[in-house]
């Protein structure tokens, strides 16, 4: 079999990019060792980022028609001082969404195959294609550009020689609450900092159909080892998970009242768009797999999707040039730099985490300052630089605004 593009993995990013490269008329063949409709650990939450993506793959409507909107994110200090910053949210459960997505991307003419990624097929260093295993058989598909959109585990990237972190940046956990008793008591994206959850942070988030969306995430949870290991901090999830609902009453509340959907599900995270190489001839890293979630927030649906369309662009550029290979990798490689500054700046943030009393004297002087709290909701809308918040510059105009 011979395609235009292979993409391995079918979420955000993979289906993004699919359904991009198949309207513009490529043969497009997209795999996933899962079948469609899979679940997905993850927060949930739909931030601008994600809108505007959404909104350039023609899908908004379709995903919002499901989604429950939000108006606010609410930020809970380790005091119980609260702000709610104002943005174009929703959430919609990953199953759902990455379902949506999957579908708008065979709509636009891709395939989608069950299938395991094995190891790229190589002639003369650069990747022509992929083994993929389907049930016991292996069979080889060729393809101009393999793209990886594998998501935060590792193997797909160790055996493409692509990784260079094999350990995440971060880990969370979830679950899914049916609490219909609760619709109307929460109904921000509740995100809340305490001890009880340090280094990490706790989330309450509104979903459809009476559910909700309780979790906890720690991001730089290992140390780096050097070569790529490293070894995991002191970090229980369960633990911190048991303390967040312990410490933050309305987590009680919905834990009580509510009735847990399934089990608990931890995570792993890829954050700031490290960890991986982002191209080798023949082939594009993107999504989580390069590393495409925010330290900080945790958030990573938007910017998944978002580098898997800067990939297809960037092939699609040059699909004509009888030698692509390097134009394509360095645009895509330009447009994944031009991004990364916005990704070390959530690094910066990353600091109201380990220092929850950060969180409290940004809540404290944005419910003074409607100034602060517009730069805030810029941090949402990514009009606003979130490492300024809590920079010495940025914590001495506090005082001073």
């Amino acid at each position: 079999m011979h395609v235009d593009v292979l993409i391995i993995g079918a979420g955000p990013a993979g289906s993004a990019c699919a359904r991009v490269l198949a309207q513009a008329g490529q043969a497009v063949l997209l795999v996933d060792q899962h079948p469609a409709g899979r679940d997905k650990t993850c927060g949930d939450g739909l931030i601008p980022d994600a809108h505007k993506a959404l909104a350039r793959l023609g899908l908004l409507d379709a995903v919002m028609q499901r989604a429950q909107p939000v108006g606010h994110v609410g930020c809970i200090g380790p005091r119980g001082g609260r702000v709610d910053v104002p943005g174009t949210l929703a959430v919609l459960p990953r199953q759902q969404l990455d379902a949506l997505l999957l579908q708008g991307a065979q709509d636009a003419g891709a395939r989608f195959e069950q299938a395991r990624f094995e190891a790229p097929l190589e002639d003369g260093g650069r990747v022509v294609g992929a083994r993929l295993k389907r049930g016991d058989d292996i069979t080889e598909v060729r393809a101009r550009w393999v793209v990886l959109a594998t998501g935060a585990v590792p193997k797909a990237l160790t055996a493409a020689g692509m990784c260079e972190r094999h350990t995440p940046s971060g880990v969370a956990l979830r679950g899914y609450v049916k609490a219909p008793q609760m619709v109307g008591k929460i109904t921000a994206l509740e995100v809340v900092w305490d001890k009880a959850v340090q280094p990490g942070y706790g989330w309450i988030f509104p979903a459809p159909d009476g559910h909700f969306n309780i979790g906890v995430g720690v991001t730089d949870s290992h140390k780096d080892l050097g070569g790529g290991k490293g070894q995991k901090k002191d970090v229980n999830l369960r633990a911190i998970f048991d303390a967040f609902v312990a410490k933050y009453p309305p987590a009680a509340e919905l834990m009580r009242a509510g009735e847990l959907v399934g089990e608990l599900k931890g995570a792993p995270l890829r954050c700031t768009l490290t960890g991986a190489k982002w191209t080798r001839p023949g082939l594009l890293v993107t999504g989580e797999a390069a590393g495409s979630t925010y330290s900080f927030t945790g958030e990573g649906i938007g910017k998944a999707m978002e580098t898997g369309m800067l990939a297809a662009d960037a092939i699609l550029a040059h699909r004509d040039a009888p030698e692509s290979d390097a134009a394509v990798r360095a645009q895509y490689e330009a447009a994944l730099t031009a991004l990364k500054p916005k990704f070390d700046l959530y690094e910066r943030a990353n600091r109201v985490n380990a220092h929850p009393w950060l969180a409290d004297l940004l809540i404290w002087r944005a419910k003074k300052s409607p100034r602060l709290l517009k730069r805030m909701s810029g941090v949402l809308n990514e009009t606003s630089n979130p490492g300024n918040l809590v920079s010495l510059k940025g914590i001495s105009r506090l005082f001073f605004e």
